[in-house]
């Protein structure tokens, strides 16, 4: 049959990506305290696009999918990658995995217990053999304002923020290493599940440690830089004001990719 995308384009102009976006898909992730977890990622696929050719042939990053393992870690993500190169005759191949990750935790003074979820991402990019591999995690957090506490007779604003890491490193890192460095950042961290005793305690602490989103990002930025195995990040903080029609954001980015 005839291949029409490989005819000549009306316009010779590269395309830096084309691909498939919206996939949904059963994976397995690695989990610090039970081995492995199953979860659903949202899956985006793309490749680059020579001038001469009208279009890439969109089946065949499908086709990639169903020949892939469902295992995430980076061997079985190299592979994904290798083969999308191959099956579409790319230079370069970018794979996403966007997927809930999903942690139990025990309410700081009732010890009820319940499951937190994390937005948790994978990038990479397959250009001339090297990986580009990047993992992420948007982790919820409290945060009450230092100058409405300063300022106001009773009380002070609250609201929670979102800390978003993103991060390429040597060896292995846990997304548990991440969302702690994310929770560890706020005024408190969240919980899915608490009885009055736990709410009294994160009000309380919240309020004992006001924090801005300058400092939250900071604070964040700290503890990545200290971990051992990254060796660049990138942390933005969005603060979903309770008393302002807008949000605050803060970005840190470190200076190495080495």
């Amino acid at each position: 049959m005839e291949d029409v995308q490989k005819h000549q384009a009306a316009i010779a102009m590269p395309i830096d990506r084309v691909g498939v976006k919206g996939l949904k898909l059963p994976i397995i992730v690695r989990d610090r305290e039970s081995g492995i977890q199953h979860t659903v990622a949202e899956v985006s696929l793309s490749v680059d696009l020579p001038a001469e050719f009208k279009g890439t042939h969109m089946s065949r990053f499908i086709e990639a999918l169903e020949h892939w393992s469902g295992e995430l870690d980076y061997n079985s993500f190299r592979s994904l990658l290798d083969d999308i190169v191959v099956r579409l005759q790319a230079r370069s191949a970018h794979v996403r995995f966007v997927f809930p990750f999903f942690l139990r935790r025990n309410s700081p003074v009732s010890g009820a217990n319940g499951l937190m979820d994390y937005t948790c991402r994978v990038d990479g990019m397959l250009k001339e053999g090297k990986l580009t591999f990047t993992l992420g995690a948007d982790v919820p957090v409290m945060t009450v304002c230092p100058c409405s506490k300063a300022i106001s007779n009773e009380g002070a604003h609250s609201q929670r923020a979102e800390v978003r890491i993103r991060t390429r490193f040597n060896g292995f890192v846990w997304l548990e290493d991440l969302i702690e460095i994310g929770e560890r950042s706020g005024s408190c961290q969240v919980y899915s599940l608490l009885k009055r005793e736990d709410e009294k305690y994160v009000t309380e602490t919240a309020f004992a440690n006001p924090t801005f989103v300058e400092d939250v990002v900071r604070e964040a930025a700290k503890g990545l830089a200290e971990h051992e195995q990254i060796h660049w990040y990138k942390v933005e903080v969005e603060s979903f004001e309770s008393i302002h029609n807008h949000s605050a954001f803060a970005v840190i980015e470190s200076a190495s990719l080495a």
